[in-house]
């Protein structure tokens, strides 16, 4: 059995994982904030370029800061996904 932190980490990811969808035919099937069209490589890629936490939420009223937290989590967890999301669309 793990230990308290790791049960805790995996409640954690079960509940930002709820947050995230991934649909087929929604956006290429690419991993999203829960009922909404804006991809995890997308907030990522602003992310990268500069963009900090406010000004994104200002640009997506529709987001939280939690929904930020989520992506950024999946973002750690999958990052071969979200690289591969990115350059596809950086080539697109």
């Amino acid at each position: 059995m793990g230990n308290s932190t790791d049960i805790i980490l995996s409640q954690n990811l079960a509940n930002a994982w709820q947050e995230i969808n991934k649909t087929p035919g929604v956006m290429g099937g690419d991993a999203c904030i829960r009922e909404t069209r804006i991809p995890v490589w997308l907030l990522v890629s602003y992310r990268r370029s500069g963009m900090n936490e406010a000004k994104i939420l200002d640009n997506y009223p529709t987001l939280s800061a939690a929904d930020l937290a989520n992506a950024w989590t999946y973002a750690e967890t999958y990052p071969e996904e979200i690289e591969a999301a990115i350059q596809k669309h950086e080539e697109a």
